[in-house]
């Protein structure tokens, strides 16, 4: 099941349906299955403050990913996401900021996939993957 729910700020523009295939896709090419993916779009305000109490980090992001089981096989998680900040790095990347969201929606699944972003070499790999996915999407 992947839910998509607001916070505080309206729903983004998009399909549900397709984010949902894609989504499953992407996890099937990585040999996992969809469990509960829950997707919260909200403010850069809303998600500093998550940042800071769920995390004790004091910095805006566009993402945080919050995994619900420890299954290798199964991917469950909340992500929280801010629409905000997604529009902004749209601005700065000279992408739109439909690339932009797909990107970060699928940077989530990645992380629950088990890549990481952390050294700069995880970082390009991460964005190898993100581009291989963000290719699988049908529009």
């Amino acid at each position: 099941m992947i839910t998509f729910n607001c916070i505080d700020v309206p729903m983004p523009d998009f399909d549900p349906s397709m984010e949902r295939s894609w989504i499953e896709s992407v996890a099937e090419k990585y040999g996992k299955r969809v469990g509960e993916l829950h997707y919260y779009f909200c403010s850069d305000e809303a998600l500093l403050q998550i940042n800071r109490q769920r995390l004790n980090h004091d910095f805006y992001t566009d993402i945080i990913t919050f995994p619900l089981n420890e299954c290798d096989e199964i991917l469950s998680s909340e992500f929280c996401i801010s629409v905000e900040r997604i529009a902004d790095n749209a601005v700065v990347l000279n992408k739109t900021f439909d690339s932009e969201f797909q990107r970060v929606m699928i940077h989530g699944v990645l992380h629950v996939i088990g890549f990481d972003d952390k050294t700069e070499s995880d970082e390009k790999v991460m964005r190898e993957k993100e581009d291989e996915c963000l290719k699988m999407l049908i529009k």
